[in-house]
């Protein structure tokens, strides 16, 4: 029921999942009767892999998380990550308010041993492919201890999706050297370079795009800021260059020649190719997607979650943590 668009981009992108994933069975968390009407609407009443959850309440996008984690325990939202608890569903998707989202996932589902607090982390593309980035707005201030906990996290999701057997990490900082940056990312590199981890050095921000590593580790102040700057700037290059390519018949021509390049390189900057965020570090999935997103970007988070369900990325995580863990312990 959530997101800029609700119901109407959700529903489309659901049957566009299912057409991709012939086994997975998707389960529609909100407005009973709103559901069924716009069911109806596409002729879907009879698929019998789509099952309507009834939920009375909703959480506006401007709502406070505190209040609608007290007051709205029967919010799509709620009664979504509730199925998961339950083992009813594997993951959530929600393209909801994010607070709120984050503050009754962490309430509900609790974080994993050895994770004070869930970060938000997406795929972000490279000129070498693509990276992962975290936190990209879950946690305003982290500390040291912190942005490792998401070095170790944002590692074995890299090792569980990608295949990567030892993925390189960077601290996102002002600078490549030493003596560069604030207290809390000094403090992490030293931790970080005490791990077992490929802990690479500083990364800065010209250099995200670049791949120069397979994950990037920030707070989420600073995660959040470079992941809008960035979607701010693709737009603002496809602005420009519609502009170019229409200012007359000339250009317009020049245009027709080149659409099939212009048309790749819109293709490989699409946000939407990368919608869905999941907020790594809790015991179960949960996927958020962009507000405003589209049917082909919704339907792109479910298959996110689809398929870090398929590897249990939480059982990886946790796993991994318990073995540091235990050697902390010894």
């Amino acid at each position: 029921m959530g997101g800029d668009h609700g119901p109407d981009i959700i529903i489309p992108a659901a049957v566009s999942a299912l057409k991709r994933h012939p086994n997975v069975k998707l389960i529609l968390v909100g407005d009973e009767e709103v559901l069924k009407a716009k069911l109806q609407t596409h002729q879907l009443e009879n698929e019998t892999r789509l099952e309507i959850h009834h939920a009375s309440q909703q959480v506006a996008m401007d709502e406070s998380p505190a209040l609608a984690l007290r007051g709205k325990k029967d919010s799509s939202m709620r009664v979504a990550i509730n199925l998961v608890k339950e083992g009813a569903a594997a993951a959530c998707v929600s393209a909801g308010n994010t607070g709120a989202l984050m503050a009754t996932a962490k309430f509900v589902l609790k974080t994993l041993r050895g994770i004070d607090r869930p970060a938000i982390i997406s795929a972000l593309p490279t000129t070498r492919g693509h990276t992962y980035m975290l936190d990209l707005g879950g946690n305003v201030d982290s500390s040291a201890e912190q942005l490792v906990q998401f070095a170790i996290m944002g590692s074995v999701l890299a090792k569980s999706i990608e295949g990567r057997k030892n993925p390189s990490i960077g601290l996102l900082n002002i600078g490549s050297e030493d003596i560069k940056g604030n207290e809390q990312v000094k403090k992490a590199a030293s931790l970080l370079n005490e791990t077992d981890l490929n802990y690479a050095g500083f990364v800065e921000g010209d250099g995200l795009y670049r791949g120069e590593v397979d994950v990037v580790v920030c707070d989420g102040f600073v995660g959040n800021i470079a992941l809008k700057s960035s979607e701010g700037v693709v737009h603002m290059m496809k602005h420009y260059l519609r502009e170019s390519f229409t200012r007359n018949i000339f250009t317009k021509l020049i245009g027709l020649i080149a659409s099939p390049v212009l048309k790749h390189f819109s293709n490989q900057l699409d946000p939407r190719a990368y919608n869905g965020a999941n907020f790594i570090g809790l015991n179960g999935i949960v996927i958020k997607s962009h507000g405003g997103a589209d049917e082909v970007a919704f339907a792109n988070a479910i298959h996110i979650a689809i398929l870090e369900a398929e590897l249990d990325v939480p059982k990886n995580i946790s796993a991994h943590l318990d073995v540091i863990i235990q050697g902390q312990a010894a």
